[in-house]
C-alpha cells in the first residue's frame, strides 16, 4: 500500500499503513544517512581531544541507548493501541481525520528514527581514534 505518506506521518497509519518493526526502522535510518536531531551535540563531542572525546561520546551513547529503550517500550504500546483501534473502528463511516492513536505512533516512530540515527553515528565515531593532542599543535 502506497499512501504517499511516510511512517513518520499520522496519515500513513490512518490510511492503513503497515506498522514497521524496530529492525526495519533501524535499517531505513541507517540507509538514509540521517544523523539525528542531536547531531550538533555529537559533532561537538567528536571535536574534543582524547580522552574527553571518548568519554563524551560514551556518555551520549548511554543517554541515547536509554532513550531508545524507553521509546521502544512506548512504541510497542502504541502498536498495541493502533491494532485495537483498527479492530474496533474499521468501517465505511470511518472519519478521515487523525486520532490520537495515529499521532502517537507516528511521533514514536520519529523518536526511534532519531535514537537509531544517534546510535549508528556514535558507533561509527567510536571506532575511530580521536586526536590525542587536540588543538595543541
Amino acid at each position: 500500500m502506497n499512501s504517499g505518506y511516510s511512517p513518520g506521518h499520522p496519515w500513513y497509519y490512518l490510511l492503513g499503513g503497515a506498522v514497521l518493526m524496530p529492525r526495519a526502522i533501524l535499517e531505513q535510518t541507517r540507509a538514509s544517512g540521517y544523523r539525528g536531531c542531536s547531531a550538533a551535540a555529537i559533532e561537538e563531542a567528536d571535536r574534543l581531544a582524547e580522552p574527553k572525546r571518548s568519554a563524551s561520546l560514551r556518555a551520549l551513547q548511554r543517554r541515547f541507548y536509554d532513550d531508545l529503550q524507553r521509546d521502544l517500550s512506548r512504541y510497542r504500546a502504541c502498536v498495541r493501541n493502533l491494532r485495537a483501534y483498527r479492530q474496533n473502528s474499521i468501517g465505511p463511516d470511518q472519519p478521515a481525520q487523525c486520532e490520537g492513536v495515529h499521532v502517537a505512533i507516528s511521533l514514536k516512530h520519529n523518536h526511534l528514527v532519531n535514537d537509531f540515527a544517534h546510535l549508528v553515528w556514535l558507533d561509527e565515531l567510536m571506532t575511530r581514534q580521536g586526536d590525542l593532542f587536540g588543538d595543541l599543535i
